[in-house]
C-alpha cells in the first residue's frame, strides 16, 4: 500500500471497516474535541444503488441489481467528509464521514486513520489471497495443437 492514501482509497478502506473498528475510533476523537466544529451535513441516510458491473469477457457492463447503502456527510471546519457504506449501519456511516473529514482536514489523527486503513487493506489482500488459494485449482490450461 502506498505510504499516502488517496481520499478515494481511503474512503473505500473506510467504506469495508468493521463497525467495531472505526465506531470506537470516531466516538473517542469526538469526546477528545478534535472533532469540535463538526457540522452533520446530511444525516446518515438509508437508500439503494444501482450496481453496474463488467462482463469479463466482452466487457460490456450491464446492471446487476440494487443494494441497501448508508450514506452521510459532515464538515469539520468546512472541509467536507463523506461516507456510503454497505447495509443500514448508520452510526458507521456516521462514523466513517468523520474519520473521511478528520483525514482530509489533515487533523493529528489522520496518521491514525490511515493505520487503521492499512490494516483493513491488510486484511482484505489476505482474503484475497486466501480465496485465490481455494479458486486456483479450477484453472483451465489450454495447450496448443501444433
Amino acid at each position: 500500500m502506498a505510504d499516502t492514501l488517496t481520499r478515494e482509497q481511503r474512503s473505500e478502506l473506510l467504506a469495508a471497516a468493521d463497525h467495531e473498528e472505526i465506531v470506537p475510533l470516531a466516538e473517542r476523537l469526538v469526546a477528545e474535541g478534535v472533532t469540535s466544529d463538526l457540522t452533520v451535513v446530511r444525516p446518515p441516510e438509508v437508500g439503494m444503488v444501482v450496481l453496474q458491473v463488467r462482463e469479463p469477457v466482452e466487457e460490456s457492463r450491464f446492471y446487476l441489481g440494487e443494494v441497501l447503502v448508508t450514506e452521510c456527510s459532515v464538515e469539520i471546519a468546512g472541509v467536507p467528509g463523506w461516507a456510503m457504506r454497505a447495509g443500514d449501519d448508520r452510526v458507521a456511516a456516521l462514523a466513517a464521514a468523520l474519520l473521511d473529514a478528520v483525514a482530509a482536514a489533515r487533523l493529528p489523527a489522520l496518521a491514525e486513520i490511515d493505520a487503521l486503513c492499512g490494516r483493513i487493506a491488510d486484511r482484505q489482500a489476505g482474503r484475497d489471497a486466501a480465496e485465490w488459494v481455494e479458486i486456483r485449482s479450477t484453472t483451465v490450461s489450454f495447450e496448443e495443437l501444433t
